[in-house]
């Protein structure tokens, strides 16, 4: 449903993506992780369609991305400033609906049904000053999920919360996932969290932005922060990311076995600025 085709983006003369190439499948969840200034956060914005990639073809659904489109909604870091503070609860998940014309009653149902998603239904009424600041990206979940978007991109999600909210998101975001089968593309410098959450993770290397390696996740589809951690897939994949990423950071080549810039036969931690 989304395919990334020798994506290549330039700050200036800084070239911060080349030839990247990416695959995602319908219902896929996937972790996008990678070494500070490696990308993510470009390459998620080009996709959103806020920025211009330099070269290469991105297409969502079949359609080539020229601009923002419809049927994708983001999940940003900083909630503080995704949310509208004059606006109730209610009133800023309803918001996008009117770029599909829905009614005042109609938007409002969906509102509050994707509050109840997110374990917020008694919240609608109150504005976002007056909640935690892990009940607010609650409440920016639930808008993107009264969208109901093909595609939910996440940059971050969980990077300005503790680690117990943290924790609780991450529990919600697989929910979110495996009740209504919505496709999402999530960065994080979290490696157990790519991990934990994730149906494939991708690491990115950088200088420039490529894809160095994908790893499919084993893991049974039922996941609790305790048990799931245990695991010894859990465990094997958490060491295998940390060294991929590491092994980013510090330049090294592709992952043995791999051709440059690409992935191994088995192998299937930045804001909007990178």
């Amino acid at each position: 449903m989304l395919e990334i085709n020798e994506l290549t983006h330039r700050y200036g003369d800084q070239t911060v993506l080349a030839g990247l190439n990416l695959k995602v499948a319908q219902g896929e969840l996937v972790s996008l992780v990678g070494p500070s200034g490696c990308g993510k956060s470009t390459l998620l914005r080009c996709v959103a369609g806020l920025i211009r990639p330099t070269g290469g073809q991105i297409v969502l659904n079949g359609n080539p991305i020229d601009g923002v489109p419809d049927d994708l909604a983001v999940v940003f870091q900083d909630y503080s400033r995704s949310l509208f503070p004059w606006l109730s609860v209610r009133d800023n998940v309803a918001l996008p609906l009117r770029r599909k014309g829905k009614g005042r009653s109609a938007r409002r149902a969906a509102a509050q049904e994707a509050l109840e998603s997110v374990g917020l239904g008694d919240a609608g009424r109150k504005f976002p000053w007056q909640l935690s600041g892990g009940m607010q990206q609650r409440v920016s979940i639930a808008r993107a999920l009264a969208y109901r978007p093909s595609l939910l991109l996440m940059d971050e999600p969980f990077g300005s919360v503790d680690a117990q909210t943290r924790e609780d998101l991450e529990d919600l975001v697989l929910r979110v996932h495996r009740d209504g089968g919505m496709t999402i593309l999530l960065v994080t410098h979290d490696i157990d969290e790519s991990v934990y959450v994730g149906d494939r993770v991708v690491v990115l290397a950088r200088n420039p932005g490529r894809v160095r390696a994908e790893l499919p996740v084993g893991l049974p589809s039922a996941r609790d922060q305790i048990e799931t951690r245990g695991l010894p897939e859990f465990v094997r994949l958490r060491a295998e990311v940390g060294r991929l990423v590491r092994g980013s950071a510090t330049g090294d080549g592709a992952a043995a076995g791999s051709p440059a810039g690409g992935t191994t036969g088995s192998l299937r931690k930045d804001d909007w600025h990178d």
